[in-house]
C-alpha cells in the first residue's frame, strides 16, 4: 500500500502533487511564494462576508441610536426630512417618491441582492450545495419562521393588526453576526455559518411575503413587462454576457416595472442576485492568468496591464465580483441609512406603559425571544430523531440553541414589513417590540454561551462543535490526468503536497 509522510505507518494515504511552486528565492510572503491565499490569509469568501456583516452591525447599531434620539429631539423634523419628494424624469417619462420610499424600496433591492447573491453562493459553493445537507437548515429556517408567526397570531387573534404576522419571522443577519461576536467569542466558524444557513431560508421567505402578502393591487401589464425584462437577464447570461452595464440596465428597468406594477420592487435585487452564478476559479483560467501576468513582467506595458487585469477579472465568479462591490456598501451604508429612516419613535412614559400591553408589542416579542429558539431548535432536534442521526447539524446542541436565541434579533426585513403592513400608534408599537427583541435576544444568547463556557474543556467542545462532519474542499480540484497521484482512491487520508516542481 503506497504511503507518505508520518501518517503511512498508521492509515492509507493518497498523496497528491499539485500546482506549480514559488522559485527559490521567493519568500514566503511575497507574490511568487507557492502559497495558496487561502493557506496565508487564512481567508475564504464565506469569511470575508463574515467578518463584513459583523463589523456592520455597530454602524447598524449606531444608526439605530441615532434614529431613536432624532426622532424623541424633533419629531417634525425627522417626519420632514424622510417626506422629502425625489423625482428623476426622462422627457415625458418620470418616477417620483419620497425619501423614506426611496430607502426602503430602492436601496433595499441592493440590500437583497446581496442576500441572492450569498444565497446562490451557498447553493453553489457553500454547505448547501450538497443537497442531503439543505433539509436540515430548511427546517430550521421554517420552524424559527412558524413558532413565532403562530405567538403573534395567537397574540393578535381578530384584530386587524393579525394581518402583519410577517414582520416576527425574519433574523437580522448582520445584528446576529454581530451579537455573535461579541457575547460568543473564540466562537468556531461553523457556529457562524449554521446561523447563516437557516438565516438565508427566512431571508428568501420574507422577501417572498412581503412580494406575495404586502405589495398593492397588481397591475398585469408592468409586472408581464418587468418578468420580460428578467427572462432577457437569463437569455444574455445563456450567452456568456459578463460584463455589468447590460445587467445594470436590465435590472433598472425591471425595478421601475415592478414598482410601477404594485409588487414591491425590493424583489428584483433578490432574483437578480439568486441568478449570478457562484464557482471557484477554473484551471484553464487560472493558467491563462498566470501567463497573461508572466507577459506584463516581461513587458509592463499598460496595454499587457489591462490585459492581465481583465483576464483575472474574468477569472472569478459574477458573484463573488458582485458581492465585493456589492457588500460593504450594503452593510456600512444602505442598512443603517435604513435603520436611520424607520427606527425612530418617539418614546415616553405613556406610550411605553401601553406598548408594553399591546398585543403588538407582546407578540413581536415573545415571538421572536421564545419562538426563534424554540422553533429552530426544536426542527433541527426533530429532523435528527427522526433520520436517526444521519442528519444532524453540523455543530453541537449548545450551538444550535445559542444560534436559535440570537436569530430572535429581527429588525431589517421585520421594520421594512411593519411599514408596509401597519400605520400610526401600531407601527410604533410594532418598532418597540422589534427593538426590544433585539435587546431581549442578544442578553439570551449571552446568558446560553455563558453557560456553555462554564462546561468542562470537553462537554464545552460536544457542546459547540457536535460531531457532524464538515465538508472541505480544495481550491482547485485534482486532475488526475494532469496531477501527480498516489495511493488508493477511498484512502480515509488526502495529503495535498505543494512543492517544487
Amino acid at each position: 500500500m503506497p504511503r507518505a509522510g508520518l501518517t503511512a505507518g498508521y492509515l492509507p494515504v493518497r498523496l497528491l502533487r499539485v500546482g506549480e511552486s514559488a522559485p527559490e528565492h521567493a519568500g514566503p510572503g511575497s507574490a511568487f511564494s507557492g502559497l495558496s491565499a487561502w493557506l496565508r490569509r487564512g481567508d475564504t469568501p464565506l469569511r470575508a462576508f463574515l467578518r463584513t456583516e459583523t463589523g456592520s452591525a455597530s454602524v447598524l447599531a449606531a444608526a439605530t441610536v441615532a434614529a431613536l434620539i432624532w426622532a424623541n429631539v424633533s419629531v417634525s423634523s425627522y417626519d420632514r426630512v424622510w417626506a422629502t419628494r425625489l423625482s428623476v424624469s426622462v422627457g415625458r417619462w418620470g418616477l417620483a417618491l419620497d425619501a423614506h420610499e426611496f430607502v426602503n424600496s430602492g436601496l433595499m433591492a441592493l440590500f437583497f441582492l446581496v442576500v441572492g447573491l450569498e444565497a446562490r453562493r451557498e447553493f453553489d459553493m457553500g454547505e448547501l450545495r450538497v443537497r442531503s445537507r439543505l433539509a436540515l437548515p430548511l427546517l430550521a429556517g421554517l420552524g424559527g419562521m412558524i413558532v413565532p408567526i403562530a405567538i403573534y397570531l395567537i397574540a393578535n387573534a381578530g384584530r386587524p393588526s393579525a394581518s402583519a404576522w410577517g414582520m416576527s419571522m425574519s433574523t437580522d443577519t448582520a445584528f446576529a453576526l454581530g451579537a455573535l461576536a461579541l457575547f460568543g467569542r473564540r466562537l468556531p466558524d461553523r457556529v457562524r455559518t449554521y446561523l447563516l444557513t437557516f438565516s438565508v431560508v427566512d431571508d428568501l421567505a420574507g422577501i417572498a411575503v412581503i412580494a406575495v402578502v404586502y405589495s398593492g393591487r397588481i397591475r398585469v401589464a408592468p409586472l408581464l413587462t418587468g418578468l420580460g425584462f428578467l427572462a432577457v437577464v437569463l437569455v444574455i447570461r445563456a450567452r456568456g454576457v459578463r460584463y455589468g452595464l447590460p445587467y445594470l440596465l436590465l435590472g433598472i428597468a425591471a425595478w421601475v416595472a415592478f414598482y410601477s406594477c404594485g409588487v414591491d420592487p425590493v424583489v428584483v435585487g433578490l432574483v437578480m442576485g439568486l441568478l449570478t452564478y457562484a464557482y471557484p476559479a477554473r484551471r484553464a483560467e487560472l493558467e491563462q492568468a498566470s501567463e497573461a501576468f508572466r507577459l506584463f513582467r516581461e513587458q509592463p506595458t499598460a496595454e499587457l496591464a489591462a490585459s492581465a487585469q481583465e483576464v483575472v477579472r474574468t477569472a472569478i465568479s459574477p458573484n463573488d465580483r458582485l458581492a465585493r462591490i456589492f457588500h460593504p456598501w450594503s452593510s456600512y451604508v444602505i442598512v443603517p441609512v435604513f435603520a436611520l429612516a424607520n427606527a425612530g419613535v418617539v418614546l415616553n412614559a405613556g406610550f411605553l406603559a401601553r406598548a408594553y400591553t399591546s398585543p403588538v408589542t407582546l407578540g413581536i416579542l415573545v415571538g421572536y425571544v421564545v419562538g426563534k429558539p424554540t422553533g429552530t431548535a426544536g426542527a433541527a432536534w426533530l429532523v435528527s430523531k427522526l433520520s436517526h442521526g444521519r442528519v444532524r447539524p453540523p455543530v453541537g446542541w449548545g450551538a444550535v440553541l445559542g444560534a436559535g436565541a440570537v436569530a430572535g434579533i429581527g429588525f431589517t426585513v421585520s421594520l421594512l414589513i411593519a411599514s408596509l403592513a401597519l400605520e400610526g400608534t401600531e407601527l410604533a408599537e410594532a418598532k418597540l417590540g422589534i427593538l426590544s427583541a433585539a435587546l431581549a435576544a442578544s442578553g439570551l444568547t449571552w446568558v446560553v454561551f455563558r453557560l456553555v463556557n462554564l462546561l468542562p474543556k470537553r462537554p464545552r467542545l460536544r457542546a459547540l462543535l457536535g460531531t457532524a462532519e464538515v465538508i472541505t474542499d480544495l481550491v482547485v480540484p485534482v486532475d488526475d490526468a494532469r496531477d501527480h497521484v498516489r495511493g488508493p482512491d477511498k484512502a480515509p487520508v488526502t495529503v495535498v503536497e505543494y512543492g517544487h516542481c
